[in-house]
C-alpha cells in the first residue's frame, strides 16, 4: 500500500510539473520563431563578390592594421583606436590620433559591423573599405594629406610590396589606396564573434539564462528590435537620436553634434546616426556618439527615455543589460594576435 501510495504521488507530481512546464516551454519556442523573424545568426564571415576574401589580403590587411609605421609620425595604427583587448574599440569618450588630436567622436568597434549599413556614426563612409581608404589620408588617423606619402612609407619596406603583389598577383603597380582599402576591409569582414546569442537562434533556449531570456522580452515588447534588429542587432538603419526628448538632455553631451546633416546638409538628416550595432556592447563603454554616457545600464535608460519615451523600472533594466551580455562572444584568434610586421631594410 505504501509503495502504491508513493507511486500515484510520483504520478502525480509528474503531471502536475508537466502542467506548469508545458506552457512555459511553449511561451520560449514562441519568443524564438519571433527573435529569429528578428535577429540574424552571424555568418563565418562578411565576404561577397564584390569584396572577396582571400588569405593573402587578409594577411596583408591585418599587417596593415596593426602596422602605425605608415601613419605621418609612425606611431598610430587602425588597432590604436580599434584595440583587441577592448573588443574593437578604445574605452575612450572620444578617440585620440595622430599628433594626439582629439576624434570629434567615440570610436566604434570593428567587430561585427562590416555588415553595416554604411561605415561611421554618420555613415559618411560606403563601406569598410571606403573607411580604410579615407582614412588613409584621414587627419586624425594617419595625417597624411594625399596617398602618395603613405605609399612612399609602404614601398619603403620591400615585404609589403611583395604582400601587395600576393594579394593583388595581376596588377604591375599594386600599392594603391584602393587595393589598401580592400586588404583592410578583407580583414576586417573576417572579425566576427559569435556568441551565446546565436546559439540561442539556433534552437539552444539554454543558451540564455531565464533572466537574458527576459531581457530579450522587454527588449521586444519596450520597442528596442524596431531599430535594433538584425544580424548585428542595429547597424542597419540610420535614425534621428532624440525621437521624443533632445538627446543632450539624457546624455549631457558637451557639444550637440548635428549627425548626418553635416554630410548631406539635409534638414531631415539633423540630429540622425547610424544605429550602431549592440554586439558585444557589454564591452565597448562608454556609449553613444560622443561617448557620454559611461555604464550600460544607463545607456538603456537613456534610449529608453530619448528615443521611446518610456522609463524602464530597475528590473526591466537589468533584464534588458542582461540580454545584451548574451551578445559578448568570443574574440577571434586572428584579432587577439598581433601579426609579425615586416621589417624596414
Amino acid at each position: 500500500m505504501r509503495d502504491q501510495v508513493r507511486n500515484v504521488l510520483t504520478v502525480s507530481a509528474f503531471v502536475a510539473l508537466a502542467a506548469c512546464t508545458a506552457p512555459t516551454q511553449d511561451v520560449d519556442t514562441a519568443q524564438l520563431q519571433q527573435a529569429r523573424a528578428l535577429f540574424k545568426k552571424l555568418p563565418a564571415d562578411f565576404g561577397d563578390s564584390e569584396h572577396p576574401i582571400s588569405p593573402e589580403r587578409v594577411a596583408l590587411g591585418k599587417a596593415l592594421f596593426f602596422d602605425p609605421r605608415w601613419s605621418v609620425d609612425q606611431n598610430v595604427s587602425c588597432a590604436t583606436c580599434h584595440n583587441p583587448t577592448l573588443y574593437g574599440s578604445d574605452a575612450l569618450n572620444r578617440s585620440l590620433g595622430v599628433r594626439s588630436q582629439q576624434h570629434p567622436r567615440n570610436a566604434q568597434t570593428v567587430l561585427n559591423t562590416s555588415g553595416d549599413i554604411a561605415a561611421n556614426w554618420r555613415g559618411d563612409r560606403k563601406n569598410v573599405e571606403d573607411q580604410a581608404t579615407a582614412a588613409a589620408i584621414g587627419r586624425f588617423s594617419t595625417g597624411h594629406s594625399d596617398h602618395a606619402a603613405w605609399i612612399a612609407q609602404i614601398e619603403a619596406i620591400d615585404a609589403y610590396r611583395a604582400m601587395f603583389q600576393r594579394a593583388f598577383p595581376n596588377q604591375a603597380q599594386p600599392v594603391t589606396p584602393a587595393n589598401l582599402g580592400l586588404a583592410i576591409g578583407a580583414y576586417e569582414r573576417t572579425l566576427v564573434t559569435p556568441a551565446p546569442f546565436d546559439s540561442y537562434l539556433d534552437g539552444n533556449l539554454s543558451a540564455l539564462t531565464p533572466q537574458a531570456r527576459a531581457g530579450l522580452r522587454a527588449f521586444i515588447d519596450v520597442g528596442c528590435a524596431a531599430c535594433h534588429n538584425g544580424v548585428g542587432v542595429g547597424g542597419g538603419m540610420f535614425r534621428k537620436f532624440g525621437v521624443h526628448t533632445e538627446y543632450w538632455k539624457a546624455t549631457g553631451s558637451k557639444e550637440i553634434d548635428k549627425g548626418r546633416f553635416d554630410v548631406t546638409k539635409d534638414h531631415a538628416d539633423l540630429y540622425v546616426f547610424k544605429v550602431a550595432s549592440l554586439r558585444n556592447v557589454a564591452m565597448t563603454a562608454p556609449y553613444f556618439h560622443d561617448g557620454s554616457v559611461a555604464t550600460l545600464p544607463e545607456a538603456v535608460r537613456v534610449m529608453a527615455t530619448v528615443q521611446l519615451g518610456k522609463t524602464l523600472t530597475d528590473a526591466e533594466v537589468q533584464d534588458i543589460v542582461a540580454f545584451l551580455g548574451s551578445l559578448t562572444g568570443e574574440l577571434p584568434i586572428d584579432f587577439v594576435t598581433a601579426p609579425r610586421l615586416p621589417p624596414k631594410r
